[in-house]
């Protein structure tokens, strides 16, 4: 009885699964199951080899995360951050140079006009000139040029300072002395220490509302006449000296 039970319960197991205890498939059903799970079964394995692969190439550190958008603005504000630091270089090194040309043609101005240039013979004095005149066309045809970026209100005030600057060296011919103590009163306005000279308040007032770099240069500009009229005072002096000893020598003869 127990054998043919046995049987009887086998023949139906294979009649509703197959597949029990591993056993050969069979039948069409069988075939089809077999197709069913070779085509679900393959992409299951490349999806699995994709994500191993991602896996694997993190850890190899190949794998590289998109950049935020805040990352990218950081990066790009450090850029401009480092190209403002080359544009500040810049304007001070032309600045810079923009000074040496004026330092350069005060210089051979001075030069020009010393008193050294009329103790000298005719033609040492020819061939110094000449030197000078070349030199000073060299000097003024390198252009250097720094804008400066002004309101409406630091112009006008500028317009102003340059004013009445020019109107003082328009009369320095006339009345040297008097000349020089105004350029010495401008000139004190424009110091942030207190200055010997007495100030003069208006034109302080007008250099405060200029803009920082136009500050600088007016100072500049100052100084330098300054320079030019206690070198032209000196000539002066020296040539009165001159024309006195002269004066005296023929007179004795």
């Amino acid at each position: 009885m127990f054998p043919r039970a046995f049987n009887s319960t086998h023949q139906r197991t294979d009649q509703t699964d197959p597949t029990v205890f591993g056993a050969p498939l069979a039948g069409q059903t069988t075939l089809k199951n077999i197709q069913i799970i070779l085509h679900i079964r393959p992409p299951n394995a490349m999806a699995q080899a994709k994500i191993q692969a991602k896996f694997n190439d993190a850890s190899s550190g190949k794998f590289n995360r998109t950049m935020s958008m805040a990352d990218r603005a950081g990066q790009l504000l450090s850029n401009l951050d480092q190209l403002e630091i080359r544009v500040e270089t810049l304007r001070e090194t032309a600045s810079a140079m923009e000074q040496e040309r004026e330092c350069i043609l005060e210089m051979i101005q001075t030069l020009q006009n010393s008193q050294e240039m009329h103790n000298i013979s005719a033609g040492e004095k020819e061939e110094l000139t000449l030197t000078a005149d070349r030199l000073m066309g060299r000097t003024l045809s390198v252009e250097i040029n720094v804008g400066t970026i002004r309101n409406s209100q630091q112009e006008e005030a500028l317009r102003k300072a340059t004013s009445i600057i020019d109107e003082i060296v328009k009369k320095l011919l006339d009345n040297m002395a008097e000349s020089r103590q105004r350029l010495l009163a401008l000139h004190s306005a424009c110091l942030t220490d207190v200055p010997p000279v007495p100030i003069d308040e208006k034109f302080q007032a007008i250099v405060i509302g200029c803009a920082l770099e136009d500050q600088k240069k007016i100072k500049r500009r100052l100084e330098m006449l300054l320079r030019n009229v206690g070198n032209a005072e000196k000539n002066i002096k020296i040539m009165d000296h001159q024309k006195l000893e002269e004066s005296q020598t023929n007179g004795s003869q």
